[in-house]
């Protein structure tokens, strides 16, 4: 899919015209349209991507992802387990938090604790990623 496949793509789904995709963009009229005869300045390129919040490696053929989908690195992964098990500590014992329906994770059958502990877990993983996407700089993204 050439570039201009994919801007096609991105306008019908935005339902939006490449001509009201290039005012918008500020972009002069059918500049989108040469792109596929003449290769496009990187701003130009970066300019589209931004208005409809995609990569520029994804206009450009070079994934298949829409957006910067951040990666857990190993370091990140140890950092949700031991925030899993600050927290698993704190919902112990007589004086741990109420977890639930006022009672802590040692009032709880194992069902409910592994369901509890995995949903915290998932929650930290996605706190996580939407920190790292929110907080990383363009530049670096992927």
């Amino acid at each position: 899919m050439t570039i201009v496949e994919r801007v096609k793509k991105l306008a019908k789904e935005h339902k939006i015209s490449l001509a009201e995709l290039e005012r918008k963009t500020k972009l002069s009229n059918g500049t989108i349209r040469r792109w596929d005869e003449k290769t496009p300045g990187i701003d130009k390129v970066q300019k589209v991507a931004d208005y409809f919040n995609v990569s520029v490696d994804y206009l450009l053929g070079r994934t298949e992802k829409e957006n910067f989908e951040p990666e857990l690195t190993e370091k990140d992964e140890r950092d949700i387990q031991k925030e899993l098990q600050k927290i698993i500590e704190g919902l112990e014992g007589k004086n741990g938090y109420a977890a639930f329906d006022g009672q802590t994770l040692d009032d709880m059958d194992e069902e409910d604790k592994e369901l509890l502990i995995a949903s915290l877990e998932n929650s930290l993983r996605l706190a996580k990623r939407i920190s790292k996407q929110k907080f990383t700089p363009k530049k670096y993204r992927k």
